[in-house]
């Protein structure tokens, strides 16, 4: 860092400390609180050189949790209690907003049951708490309710919960299911007894996402995260037997791959699933056999993925082998699967890409997409015709819901838009019908006819369209002055389709445009639109998002002083490269646990994920990837400018992006930032990536983040 600033961010550390503390307890003496000053983070240089290059950073020491950890917490504390004082006067209107958002949903509210056996599982929510009740009725839903398990209960005493495996073994008697108190994502993996109620003795710790019955209901084989947050090893267990001498099955020493571990829908087969982000394998074990040894399907590939489905004596494969880059279809002997068995049975097509199947007895569901919309085409096997569902709007999104019955010939999706809240459909495979199970309901007056929906392009320079969806409330005059809230993600290949919110409803019913914009890096448009915007294509995806609000100000949907931004995650990293090449095109960004920190977290194998991201963006190790990535890393590209108004929010246990990557970015942006627009750094000391876990709180940070922006536009 410049001297200019050391010497006077090392003299204010305690002061500035020292000062927001002071503002929520006031002076003695003083009939008002002083107004509040910032945190300013002391200035400790750590200095790496690589290829030559000397990098600084000041802030290193955010990080050090052990080592430092008063310090580290006196810091993040002292940053909340700013936040809390420069956003007191918004106390009011964000209780408004929060009881606007919690006006519109069901409170009491029951899921879509869905049948598995002589069972009909299902969800159900009560006013006023703030997690889910998972029950059961055997034989039909006017049956007695049984609660298979209470998250209230879990939660009781608890400032998180979350609910991670959560599976019922094949003869409804037992469920298995893991528990996250502290938003780590490392799971306590349990057993309850469904017919006494009772709990097994035995608790599995450090447990990943996903474990998986063997067809014994006795068996059940989970997966270990190492340290750096990698499922790795694939355990066994039987129940009523000491965890401690659980046989290791197999263990992933590439630190590259992680592994997980499921089951066929036709309960023939258990697998292990073991991935990269550019590269699959799969191993499979009759799921009658749980001692058995699992065997290859098809050996890694570097740059092969390929994912596995069963019908019959056969697996259905998808995959982009032999240069099918939006995947295709092939199937071989579940005897001997190897690649040389291998035959095509859909072929790839450059205008649809594969991305998933469902199988039943007698149809294939195919998910895709086809012109950056969600395709679910039907294939009856008996006849080998195909038809593809039709949906009713220009622009929506649609994924397929849980559909448990091999045997069934009805397919249940989740369908929603801009404008439609999400609507649960069973659609006949043999008919064509579709029935509504359930459409969500949004309470306090919502009419879809109120709104609008749109989509439209952006040019970028060099020519690809960037499609951006767009939703309003009808009578919007585009002259340029409308409030407009821009969302953008563009990583790992997911796909931001037009969803529903009715938080949303809050914005449009106060003049508000919301935009999503499909950015190359994210999946919409296909394979390649994802290979663009990754590893030496990445800033691909800061441009686009420019290039989409450039567009969205020329055609008068906006200007710059009423443009808002935001991103989480991966997302967050699109927001603090943006603020730094065009900081005047936006007037508040909102970063919600923001990967910024790019080239001290992927330099750095210890940290989670790290390695597994070199194949998203880059190995630094190597001078070409160092040199680019090094160019747009949002912390390490901070300037002497006028910055928007920021909020960033991080969460003291995401083990997915550390906390201290927003930490530091805030200290930073202090010391560089000429301006004096708002910057709040708001830490979650109770969470993990995914923020509050309880419903409500939920509702009020989405309440926190509206008041900020409004507040920012002097709206409120």
């Amino acid at each position: 860092m410049d001297e200019r600033f050391a010497m006077r961010q090392n003299r204010l550390w305690m002061l500035g400390l020292l000062a927001a503390v002071a503002v929520t307890i006031g002076i003695a003496g003083c009939t008002m609180a002083p107004p509040p000053e910032p945190p300013v983070a002391k200035v400790e240089p750590k200095v790496d050189t690589m290829f030559g290059e000397e990098r600084v950073d000041n802030y290193y020491w955010l990080r050090e949790r052990g080592s430092d950890s008063a310090n580290v917490f006196a810091y993040l504390e002292a940053e909340n209690t700013y936040t809390d004082a420069v956003m007191g006067h918004t106390d009011d209107f964000v209780e408004e907003l929060f009881q606007e958002i919690k006006g519109r949903i069901k409170e009491t509210d029951l899921s879509v049951p869905v049948k598995r056996g002589d069972y009909y599982y299902y969800s159900r929510d009560e006013e006023g708490k703030q997690y889910k009740i998972y029950c059961r009725k055997k034989g039909s839903m006017d049956a007695e309710e049984e609660i298979v398990l209470d998250v209230n209960m879990l939660a009781e005493g608890k400032e998180f919960m979350s609910l991670g495996p959560y599976e019922v073994s094949p003869n409804h008697k037992l469920l298995l299911y893991g528990t996250d108190e502290m938003g780590n994502e490392r799971y306590k993996l349990q057993v309850k007894n469904l017919e006494t109620g009772e709990m097994y003795p035995e608790v599995v710790e450090n447990v990943s996402s996903n474990a998986t019955w063997a067809n014994d209901n006795k068996t059940y084989f989970y997966t270990i995260v190492d340290d750096a947050w990698r499922p790795y090893q694939l355990y066994r267990h039987v129940l009523g037997t000491d965890p401690e001498k659980d046989v290791l099955v197999y263990q992933e020493d590439d630190e590259g791959f992680w592994i997980g571990v499921g089951r066929t829908k036709d309960d023939q087969y258990l697998f292990i699933g073991i991935g990269s982000k550019t590269t699959d394998e799969y191993r499979y074990l009759d799921a009658n056999n749980p001692t058995g040894k699992f065997k290859m399907i098809r050996a890694r590939e570097q740059g092969v993925e390929y994912s596995v489905y069963h019908h019959g004596d056969k697996f259905y494969i998808v995959t982009n082998a032999d240069d099918a880059y939006n995947f295709k279809v092939m199937i071989a002997p579940d005897r001997k699967p190897g690649k040389k068995n291998w035959k095509e049975l859909v072929p790839h097509l450059d205008e649809v890409k594969i991305d998933g199947l469902d199988m039943f007895e007698n149809y294939m569901v195919t998910y895709g997409r086809k012109d950056g919309l969600r395709l679910l085409r039907v294939t009856d096997m008996t006849t080998d015709e195909s038809h593809d569902i039709e949906f009713p709007e220009a622009t929506y999104s649609v994924r397929g819901a849980s559909n448990p019955d091999f045997k069934s010939e009805l397919v249940r999706f989740t369908y929603m838009s801009l404008t439609t809240p999400q609507t649960v459909y069973d659609y006949s495979m043999k008919t064509r019908e579709r029935e509504v199970m359930k459409k969500r309901e949004v309470l306090g007056g919502y009419n879809a006819d109120d709104y609008q929906a749109e989509r439209v392009f952006a040019t970028a320079d060099d020519g690809t369209q960037i499609p951006i969806s767009l939703v309003y409330k009808k009578g919007m005059v585009k002259d340029g002055n409308n409030p407009l809230y821009m969302y953008g993600y563009g990583s790992y290949g997911n796909c931001d389709d037009p969803w529903f919110s009715s938080s949303r409803i809050s914005l449009m019913d106060r003049g508000f445009i919301y935009a999503i914009t499909n950015l190359r890096g994210g999946g919409e448009m296909g394979r390649k639109w994802y290979e663009n915007g990754k590893m030496l294509n990445k800033k691909n995806t800061f441009t686009d998002f420019i290039d989409c609000g450039e567009y969205l100000c020329e055609e008068k949907y906006t200007n710059p002083d009423k443009l808002v931004i935001m991103g989480g995650s991966a997302g967050g990293l699109l927001i603090g490269a943006v603020i730094n090449m065009r900081p005047d095109l936006f007037e508040v960004a909102i970063a919600s646990v923001p990967f910024v920190d790019l080239m001290n977290t992927m330099l750095d194998e210890s940290i989670p994920l790290t390695v597994i991201e070199y194949e998203e963006w880059g190995n630094p190790n190597i001078e070409e990837y160092y040199r680019y990535m090094n160019s747009y890393s949002p912390y390490d590209n901070i300037t002497s400018q006028v910055y928007p108004h920021l909020l960033i929010q991080s969460s003291l246990n995401d083990t997915r992006v550390q906390y201290w990557e927003g930490a530091k970015w805030a200290a930073k942006l202090r010391a560089y930032n000429t301006g004096d627009n708002k910057l709040l750094l708001k830490t979650n000391m109770g969470a993990g990536h995914g923020g509050s876990s309880g419903r409500y709180d939920y509702l009020r940070e989405i309440a926190f983040e509206y008041a900020f922006m409004l507040d920012c536009l002097g709206m409120n």
